[in-house]
């Protein structure tokens, strides 16, 4: 069964297990992306399953005539758990002059670090670099599922047709994805009677107000741990200067695109430490992601920043 860690938090507080509720709690509100996408819980290190890519064809026959022979195609697949996760160790000074308590807040600090830096690799993750992590969205998606907002040297500020084209890529799309100036953009484009654009306001799970574009939640990504931007305006235009940015489409879903853990997160005490007088915490999750259909998502490049165009 998939959850999403909101319902993972749940139910490991209606179990009785208190501190694991709130680190699973903790871990999903740092991130719109971990708060909706739901994991599929494995056995082992890997995952295999088979990707859609197109459907078999059919037609028409005359009378003693046969059908032309036609098969869909399907690609296997296979994803690798990745280990991500780290050490914490707080000084036994700092726990005896200031409690207990002062560990617990390091700790919550810890897991929303490696929250961000899930949300970074989920959409920048790139094997060639780093063979450790697996690769994101933002080298996964190629060919139809890849669409650029314009063809100027320098970039095209958005274009909602162009989000509009977007969105139709996807199958049953449930999220769009970008940063909070392509937020703001939307915003007044919806006050612009000459742009448009649909929105409108809900509270997310966490009580917290999120923008509807279209009826689609649109998740924010802003810094990961270090205050680097995971969505920034660095990415290479069609031509010209890397000023642009990108905007993603998804869904959600466990035959669209979902996460991958073996175990859920693991907050391991590990005690005082003979080598140095820290008491040592240590985070980690083994994870990935999947990407069941060809179309469960789709990337919107070559967004330069500016007012958008209807």
């Amino acid at each position: 069964m998939a959850l999403t860690l909101t319902e993972a938090a749940k139910i490991a507080l209606n179990e009785g297990k208190v501190f694991e509720s709130a680190i699973i709690e903790q871990f999903a509100s740092s991130s719109g992306i971990l708060e909706n996408i739901p994991f599929v819980d494995i056995a082992g290190n890997a995952y295999s399953y088979n990707r859609e890519e197109a459907l078999p064809g059919i037609g028409f026959r005359g009378v003693n005539e046969a059908y032309d022979e036609s098969v869909g195609v399907v690609n296997p697949v296979t994803e690798t758990l990745s280990i991500l996760g780290g050490d914490l160790d707080v000084d036994k000074f700092v726990i005896d002059t200031m409690g207990a308590g002062v560990r617990s807040q390091h700790e919550m600090m810890k897991v929303r670090a490696l929250a961000l830096a899930w949300t970074k690799e989920f959409i920048q993750g790139d094997t060639t670099t780093n063979i450790k992590a697996y690769d994101g969205l933002k080298k996964r998606l190629t060919g139809t599922q890849l669409i650029d907002n314009g063809a100027t040297a320098g970039g095209d500020v958005l274009s909602l047709e162009r989000l509009d084209a977007t969105i139709d890529e996807v199958t049953n799309p449930t999220h769009i994805v970008m940063n909070k100036t392509m937020r703001r953009v939307l915003t007044s484009a919806a006050r612009n009677t000459a742009v448009g654009g649909h929105i409108t306001y809900e509270l997310d799970s966490f009580g917290r107000k999120i923008a509807f574009y279209n009826d689609l939640p649109i998740i924010v990504l802003d810094q990961d741990g270090s205050k680097s931007q995971i969505l920034p305006f660095t990415e290479p235009a069609a031509s010209g200067s890397s000023v642009t940015t990108s905007i993603y489409v998804v869904s959600f879903d466990t035959m669209g695109v979902h996460g991958l853990q073996n175990g859920g997160m693991q907050i391991r005490d590990l005690g005082e430490l003979d080598t140095k007088p820290v008491f040592r915490t240590r985070v980690e999750h083994y994870q990935s992601i999947a990407i069941k259909d060809g179309q469960a998502a789709a990337r919107l490049r070559y967004i330069k920043t500016g007012a958008a165009v209807a």
